[in-house]
């Protein structure tokens, strides 16, 4: 009898690096994580170690397989958040920080120090940035790289040999193969297959500098990701992660990216749902933890204003992808919930209620909103007198606009703990509205979506879920396997390994449906009421900016 086959996913999110081990069907078998740091030398500047996140990649993954023959790991896939990672010739971190040690050699995906490099690269209406919804954010690398040239020229830029978006720093530190996937360069440094990149827009925002060498600092070969890459795991790469040299490593992911592969293209027949036999562009996939990603993908490209893309073959080959997206989610709810004058009364009362289990927050708010509410009415409707605008780090989509602040109407004296499970609804609300905000901007434009599937740890919050059917009017799809951007992950190996032939073989196989959560039509127009009341608080925070000249 033939042993079992798996796959490994790593997954490096924004504060941890996880693994799973997951079998041809896709199902778990084990995983592990480990916390990695962040810093914070200065306000909106987030660093982190390149170093550290690969000997924390190396942990998980000998801890995953530890019960199994080297042998039986067929392929091996990475995703990792879009953080620009700095190496010199000797492929040695560079520091991204003034007077920094050299471990510090990423900029994070959430750093927003570029915000003004981004403004003066929109105000050059270069052709590339109908690709990126017409504005370039700050969370985008081209303004990262001129934060740098311009503020770090002589202890970072001069000594810089390499620059690689971190997904793409993990598959070369295990094959040694410079290789770039496109999910990288096409979603977040302007690159456009088949043409490649622009010379005149990194001309233009003055870094021709990486023109050198066919662009060979920034990336001169590309392949769609879960392409086997070199040879496989190097020597001194399957030493550190306890595999067998030259198993299959498949090009990267970004994380959301991963999680949209691990949900989207999941076999849904038997579940009565609005995409059965509809093709794929009629599902969104929504990863939804930290901040969220709102992916839909079409046969043929859509420009939606405010929205990324459209990016050929950034997540699913020969397709186009539409990124939206909310830079605050989860920690937006954190720090509505955490930075509450009650959030000590409500941590004493969970302890008293429940002192050896140790129950969620959440789920204890989502129960003390249902008690609120009574059997008689929706939790929902006790959102009806308080509104939140919640874009606290700026609005990704669909207005494109990071200068825009997060805004709480309806508050009183009040500060108990009702009060608290009262702001932490109207946040949900608010970021359910957002997700609606985008669905309509990209129905503008063309798409055609009928539901929604959603992966990342907000998924597991139920009040989070059926808040975005019932103010989507859509149904949700949770994945079987929770951790579907480890699945995702996984993908990239299998594709690798060759066990599959495509990406959408492999998705279909190792995809699965979980669990449907409908929408309640019933609260249809509260929440249409409630969505007017959203986009006034807008313009009102528009109005007031060019009032006191803040813009």
């Amino acid at each position: 009898m033939m042993a079992e086959v798996f796959y490994v996913g790593v997954d490096v999110g924004t504060a941890s690096v996880r693994a799973a081990l997951v079998t041809r069907d896709g199902l778990l078998k084990s995983t592990s994580e480990e916390p990695i740091s962040i810093w914070e030398p200065q306000s909106d500047h987030y660093v982190q170690s390149s170093t550290e996140i690969w000997d924390k990649c190396c942990t998980v993954v000998k801890r995953v397989t530890s019960g199994i023959e080297r042998s039986q790991v067929r392929g091996i896939g990475f995703d990792a958040t879009c953080s620009l990672v700095v190496l010199d010739q000797n492929f040695q971190p560079v520091p991204v920080i003034q007077d920094g040690e050299n471990e510090k050699n990423v900029v994070m995906w959430m750093d927003h120090r570029a915000a003004e490099q981004a403004a003066r690269i929109t105000d050059t209406g270069h052709g590339v940035l109908t690709r990126v919804g017409g504005v370039m954010s700050p969370e985008m690398q081209p303004p990262k790289l001129l934060w740098l040239k311009e503020n770090l020229k002589e202890s970072c830029w001069n000594k810089a040999a390499h620059f690689l978006d971190l997904p793409d720093f993990l598959s070369w530190k295990a094959t040694g193969c410079l290789t770039r996937s496109l999910c990288t360069l096409v979603c977040k440094w302007t690159y456009c297959p088949p043409d490649g990149w622009d010379a005149s827009f990194w001309t233009m925002i003055g870094l021709e500098d990486l023109l050198e060498n066919n662009f060979s600092k920034i990336g001169s070969v590309t392949c769609p990701p879960g392409s086997p890459l070199g040879d496989g795991l190097t020597q001194e790469a399957a030493a550190d992660l306890g595999l067998e040299p030259t198993t299959a490593v498949g090009a990267s992911l970004i994380d959301a990216h991963a999680g949209g592969l691990g949900v989207i293209g999941a076999d849904v027949k038997g579940f009565h749902l609005p995409c059965e036999d509809q093709p794929i562009t009629s599902r969104m996939a929504m990863i939804c933890g930290t901040s969220s990603c709102h992916m839909a993908i079409s046969q043929q490209p859509l420009f939606v204003p405010g929205v990324w893309g459209p990016y050929l073959s950034a997540m699913v080959p020969n397709l186009w992808l539409n990124e939206g997206g909310q830079s605050a989610t989860g920690r937006l709810i954190d720090h509505m919930v955490k930075g509450h004058t009650a959030y000590t009364q409500l941590q004493e009362q969970i302890q008293q209620r429940s002192p050896f289990i140790g129950e969620n927050i959440y789920s204890y708010l989502n129960n003390h909103l249902s008690l609120m509410a009574n059997s008689h009415s929706a939790v929902d409707l006790l959102g009806s007198s308080l509104h939140v605008w919640p874009d606290f780090h700026g609005n990704r989509s669909p207005l494109a606009d990071p200068t825009l602040k997060g805004m709480v109407v309806g508050l009183s004296f009040s500060q108990t703990v009702d009060d608290l499970a009262l702001l932490y609804l109207a946040t949900v609300q608010a970021l359910a509205l957002g997700t609606f905000h985008i669905l309509e901007a990209m129905k503008e434009a063309g798409h055609d979506i009928r539901t929604l599937f959603l992966c990342g740890g907000l998924s597991k919050n139920a009040l989070f879920v059926q808040i975005h059917a019932n103010a989507t009017g859509l149904p949700v799809v949770l994945p079987d396997q929770t951790e579907a951007v480890l699945v995702g992950a996984a993908v990239l190996g299998a594709c690798a390994s060759q066990d599959y032939s495509t990406i959408q073989e492999a998705m279909a196989k190792m995809a699965k449906v979980g669990k449907v959560i409908q929408p309640d039509h019933e609260l249809k127009s509260f929440y249409n009421r409630k969505y007017k009341v959203f986009l006034r608080l807008v313009a009102h925070q528009r109005e007031y900016q060019s009032l006191m000249n803040l813009r």
